[in-house]
């Protein structure tokens, strides 16, 4: 008993560890900004890609479907990958702020509450509990960016130009629950890979976090669609 307490305290610390270090690294690069930030956002998504393409690779032996998953593949993490290092620091911070809010209130609210499985094969631990926390808590955090910028407290820099109202307010609130299902959805879609290939995590690459696919399944789907509709409210 005392040798399991010991092991499980010291993978927590591990994690904690490079946890930190993920961070620091993810805050060091967008304060540098420009060719910095665009700079990790290319070589963290061709590491995610790379892992993403060896899942494939293991998960089936078909060649033709092989080659249509990696063309896929390539093309879902340049299209996330383009998107984040063109926008700007108000949608980065929308950005990851989401797929954060997500995958906390997730996490708590599933352990907290428990009940239904959402897709017990693919991903034993989400519940349909877990994914309504989710959704509120990514609704809570747009919201609170809402009133960041066109509150006074971020603005005028980056003003949005939204009267906060309890209109515009909601609709932030659902454009943060929409978000919300599309973060998990990359979630699902990465663990129904690594089922198929029969591996837990997508590389080791990571101490106690697996890979990087593993930190960015979430935000890929998420910088897709706030990149789709930035480009439609700018047009």
């Amino acid at each position: 008993m005392a040798t399991a307490v010991k092991a499980k305290s010291s993978d927590l610390t591990v994690r904690i560890v490079s946890a930190v270090i993920m961070l620091a690294a993810a805050i060091g690069a967008l304060v540098a900004g420009g060719a910095v930030f665009d700079t990790f956002v290319v070589v963290v998504a061709l590491v995610a890609l790379v892992e993403c393409i060896l899942l494939i690779v293991r998960a089936t032996p078909n060649v033709p479907f092989r080659l249509a998953g990696v063309l896929a593949a390539a093309l879902y993490f340049g299209v996330a990958a383009a998107i984040l290092a063109g926008a700007g620091d108000f949608l980065i911070v929308l950005i990851v702020g989401v797929t954060v809010f997500t995958d906390t209130f997730a996490y708590f609210t599933g352990r907290a509450v428990g009940g239904p499985k959402i897709a017990p094969a693919i991903s034993p631990s989400k519940t349909w509990a877990g994914l309504i926390g989710g959704m509120a808590g990514a609704a809570l955090w747009v919201v609170l960016w809402v009133l960041a910028i066109d509150g006074g407290i971020v603005g005028p820099r980056f003003d949005l130009g939204l009267s906060l109202s309890a209109a515009n307010l909601g609709q932030a609130a659902a454009l943060g629950a929409i978000l919300a299902v599309l973060a998990q959805a990359g979630d699902f879609f990465e663990s129904w890979i690594k089922r198929r290939a029969g591996v837990k995590d997508s590389s080791a690459l990571i101490p106690g976090h697996g890979g990087v696919f593993d930190r960015v399944d979430g935000m890929l789907p998420v910088a897709i669609a706030v990149g789709f509709v930035a480009s439609c409210l700018a047009n």
